[in-house]
């Protein structure tokens, strides 16, 4: 099962490439800021759905949200995203669950995952995933950030279009913050045609979040709607691809940001902050490589933005709807669409053999169509066909 199946890629392969360059700028400040605001695409749309939407106390989303962050920062040393737990996110969004509930699936989640990384279950999970799998589920993330990206640019396809032009213009000027100077066009431009509404005065009121303590009533409905959908993805995407993304964006300084690690600091925060109205949170690959695309190398960046997310929170929590809203969805949708491409365009997925290349098609389109989670099922599979196949045909070009 260990067999480099997408190959360990060559000292000119584009993946070293980045690498040589991710370190030559490493601890710049400009990039560390401006890597902090590459991965709004994930936080913003499911921060602002829990709390207009769902009507979640917001203090209580961006403290979980932000204590996580600078924790992470402060641990890892690098820039490992922390991310809203899709599945339990949709949920909230179509269906509905409570306070309650919500911190029940908090709880839970945070346990299983705490389980997973204390007994390293989900190192020896991680030990038998192929190669050729990986990067499936990279490619097909990579796409499904890239779709979401195009879609939320859709919705005003003018702004998006312009944003996406500019970051692209200044990701290669040297030292250049392209994130947050785009997102400052975006509202600038967004105001001037009247598609945002600039708040016209904000009241500073420090609030702390009240406790949420979950029923015995809140349970079967966490378990059965955001628990069992949730756990799969949080296994795949948050901590066995996150690992192996920053093992190869980062090779010398990423042993901290192992598989068990992931897990018991996922564990960890769900089980502290739940319990204060957070929500359902962990890492993320795709949060990683946006981060990392845009300037990010410490653990600098997801302390910044955590502080800016607990100043919100705490300090203006009245206002901290309308202070996240006034950044357009399609100059998110444009950061989106280039970390998706960064993501999908992974070294494994150059360096692949072409016999790996359907394992890798299928894992990547049902990761798309479906979950990272089925994706790692079939992909799996086809890994098993695929081995024996390409031995037979060896053993039968040899005889011939």
């Amino acid at each position: 099962m260990n067999e480099p199946a997408a190959g360990r890629g060559t000292s000119g392969g584009p993946g070293r490439a980045t690498e040589r360059a991710g370190d030559a700028s490493r601890g710049r400040p400009l990039g560390e800021v401006a890597g902090a605001f590459g991965d709004l695409g994930t936080l913003l749309p499911h921060t602002i759905g829990a709390i207009t939407v769902a009507g979640l106390a917001p203090h209580g989303v961006l403290l979980g949200f932000g204590a996580f962050l600078i924790g992470t920062g402060l641990f890892y040393r690098l820039p490992i995203a922390v991310q809203p737990m899709k599945a339990v996110s949709a949920v909230i969004l179509t269906t509905g669950l409570g306070a309650g509930e919500v911190a029940a699936a908090g709880l839970v989640l945070g346990l299983m995952v705490l389980v997973l990384g204390a007994t390293n279950a989900i190192g020896w999970l991680a030990r038998l995933i192929p190669q050729s799998v990986t990067a499936g589920l990279q490619l097909g993330l990579g796409l499904a950030m890239g779709v979401l990206g195009l879609q939320l640019m859709a919705d005003v396809p003018w702004l998006g279009g312009l944003v996406l032009v500019v970051l692209l213009i200044l990701m290669r000027v040297p030292r250049c913050p392209a994130a947050p100077l785009v997102l400052l066009l975006a509202i600038g431009a967004g105001s001037v045609a009247g598609l945002v509404e600039l708040p016209a005065g904000l009241s500073l009121a420090w609030q702390w979040p009240a406790l949420v303590l979950p029923s015995w009533a809140d349970l079967p409905r966490a378990l059965e709607q955001a628990v069992v959908p949730q756990l799969p993805l949080t296994v795949t995407n948050a901590l066995i691809v996150t690992a192996i993304l920053a093992r190869s964006l980062f090779p010398d300084t990423a042993a901290r940001a192992s598989e068990r690690n992931l897990a018991l600091s996922t564990g960890a925060a769900n089980l502290l902050l739940a319990p204060f109205g957070a929500l359902p949170m962990c890492h993320g690959a795709g949060g990683l490589q946006a981060q990392y695309r845009f300037g990010a190398r410490t653990g600098a960046a997801p302390v910044i933005l955590g502080a800016i997310l607990l100043i919100i929170g705490l300090g203006f929590a009245a206002d901290a709807a309308a202070l996240l809203a006034v950044i357009p969805m399609a100059a998110i949708g444009a950061l989106l669409l280039v970390s998706g491409a960064d993501l999908a365009l992974s070294r494994r997925l150059f360096d692949a053999r072409p016999s790996c290349w359907p394992v890798i098609g299928a894992c990547a389109a049902a990761t798309v169509m479906v979950n990272p989670a089925v994706g790692l099922a079939l992909g799996w599979v086809l890994e098993l066909i695929r081995r024996p196949l390409v031995q037979a045909l060896g053993n039968r070009l040899r005889i011939d």
